[in-house]
């Protein structure tokens, strides 16, 4: 119905406005110069538009369960959930959800809570905490990119957020002022994964991780911050990585990948 207010959505980000009438005129996320305006021009859908072409998938991802969307759509991330004995964690967020991935994950034991690294993932974060009834938390040093406001949403401060049976929220920054991972002590068998979305990027050979500003515009971080997100995380034990897309992830030796590929970066820098 003309006039009817909706939530729509930038294409090329993902990212859920809230509800309007007319279509916003500008995607502040995307105009940042972390990210970029669509070649062309920006454009918007919305979710019923989406669900006509686009569905979810859940596959296995190294031990976790995966929620993709096919074909891929925005940047097109997964989502990982950890499953865990007080209640599961879906950690960062897509665009699209379908009633079948809905039941999918009510079977896993549904979701406890929803925490996400960085606003170019903040996607339908709306949709996924309602349908869950679960909190997001999402860290106070971003909250100007939220671009739905809601009250499912608590913002957190600090350096780390303690969750449930040993998950804790670990600001390292960089790529975001609040850009986040999450430490899970039990993944890897017990050795400890760290979930990291882009802010340690897994790169295409999985032994090493990078760090960037800009991924899309090539916009690299100063060797102060590789310093600081190489601390943030230096604490914890890890041994596996999983990264933003599906199979992105270092399989072991994680903790020294980030060592070193911290080290390589800032050689990088002052060549």
């Amino acid at each position: 119905m003309k006039g009817e207010a909706r939530c729509h959505i930038c294409v090329t980000c993902g990212v859920q406005f809230s509800p309007s009438a007319e279509a916003p005129e500008r995607c502040p996320i995307c105009e940042d110069e972390r990210q970029y305006v669509g070649w062309q021009g920006q454009r918007w859908t919305t979710l019923e538009e989406l669900r006509e072409k686009h569905h979810n998938q859940l596959r296995e991802d190294m031990g976790l369960v995966g929620v993709g969307t096919e074909p891929s759509f925005a940047i097109g991330q997964r989502a990982l959930l950890v499953q865990s004995p007080q209640g599961n964690l879906l950690w960062d967020c897509i665009t699209v959800i379908d009633d079948a991935a809905i039941d999918s994950l009510r079977e896993l034991g549904g979701i406890r809570a929803i925490a996400i690294s960085h606003p170019h993932y903040y996607s339908s974060l709306v949709e996924w905490s309602r349908a869950f009834d679960a909190p997001v938390f999402l860290h106070a040093a971003d909250a100007r990119w939220v671009m739905r406001n809601d009250r499912c949403i608590e913002s957190w401060n600090g350096e780390t957020k303690t969750l449930w049976d040993g998950l804790t929220l670990i600001r390292a920054g960089g790529h975001f002022e609040g850009g986040t991972v999450v430490h899970w002590p039990a993944g890897a068998d017990g050795l400890g994964a760290l979930l990291s979305g882009d802010i340690l990027q897994v790169a295409q050979d999985r032994r090493w991780v990078s760090f960037m500003y800009s991924y899309p515009n090539y916009i690299p971080l100063p060797a102060t911050e590789i310093d600081r997100i190489a601390a943030a995380v230096e604490p914890f034990a890890f041994d596996r990585i999983y990264g933003a897309w599906w199979d992105r992830n270092v399989k072991s030796d994680g903790k020294n990948a980030v060592r070193r590929s911290a080290e390589r970066y800032k050689r990088a820098l002052s060549r």
